[in-house]
């Protein structure tokens, strides 16, 4: 029987999850656009990664857009004790499928009353901005969440896309529970930020944890097909474990919209990788 055998980590000193998460993006339809072409079977999937013992799930109002968490909302109960749904906000989107960045603050603080409603919550567990918006005073969006916290509509703020600069800037004006960038076994760009969570003890949320669509390429992807073998597991397994090994603050989200392949990202937590598979991986 799988199940999530991940370490726990408390999000803002009192949320308690399994470090193995689930993202919901990819439960909406194509491009991110509109609803899936099953929507029961997303149900379904959400249903199950609480059955398999995930209790963090990461979300965004731009994922749909309002998809996401619509479902989140019809298909879960998100104010229980045992479970943690994080959303996001900041991006726009429009039917060709962009990401724009709208920081506004009275448009974040609008937008937190609809990611309430959809989720059929009275505060959000954990509200992140997704991304620093051009147009927009970076302070000024970070302060409209910094509000929303006083308020109790949000309990935990967290920051995503952010440099170790943006990071240090936003909690100048409020307790940062998270960062969420792009992190995985092939790209590790976001490696600093990743150091300075772990200095602050703050969350990192590495998204697309086991890259985008093809996942890895030469030399990662040859090691990962090494270790693999080692355990009779996927280099997409192997990679989530990795990400696991790699920091005591990493929770990897990883999303999908098959029953199947959530059974094998749950079973990645019970990968125990050992010195040498680090060092192969390295």
């Amino acid at each position: 029987m799988v199940s999530n055998e991940s370490d726990t980590f408390d999000i803002g000193g009192d949320l308690t999850v399994h470090r193995l998460g689930f993202g919901a993006m990819r439960i909406t339809g194509e491009g991110i656009i509109g609803p899936p072409e099953s929507e029961s079977n997303a149900h379904d999937v959400l249903r199950r990664a609480v059955e398999l013992g995930v209790d963090f799930v990461d979300t965004a109002d731009s994922y749909g857009p309002g998809v996401s968490e619509r479902l989140i909302g019809e298909a879960l109960d998100a104010t229980r004790d045992d479970l943690v749904v994080a959303t996001k906000a900041g991006l726009l989107r429009n039917r060709e499928g962009d990401w724009l960045p709208h920081g506004d603050p009275d448009y974040l603080k609008n937008q937190a009353l609809t990611s309430i409603d959809r989720l059929g919550v009275d505060s959000i567990d954990l509200y992140q901005y997704h991304r620093p918006d051009p147009d927009t005073d970076y302070e000024a969006s970070i302060q409209a969440f910094a509000e929303l916290k006083d308020d109790g509509l949000v309990d935990h703020v967290g920051v995503s896309n952010v440099s170790v600069e943006q990071l240090e800037l936003a909690r100048d004006h409020v307790e940062v529970a998270t960062v969420q960038n792009e992190y995985s076994l092939g790209n590790r760009e976001h490696a600093d930020v990743l150091d300075a969570c772990e200095e602050a003890g703050i969350g990192f949320i590495p998204y697309a944890p086991v890259g985008w669509g093809s996942g890895f390429e030469g030399d990662v992807r040859e090691a990962a097909e090494a270790v693999a073998e080692r355990h009779d597991a996927t280099v997409y397994q192997v990679a989530l474990a990795w990400i696991l090994e790699t920091s005591d603050v990493t929770l990897p989200i990883p999303g999908t919209s098959s029953l199947d392949h959530l059974a094998e990202n749950v079973a990645a937590s019970e990968l125990d990788l050992t010195d040498e598979d680090l060092a192969t991986l390295a």
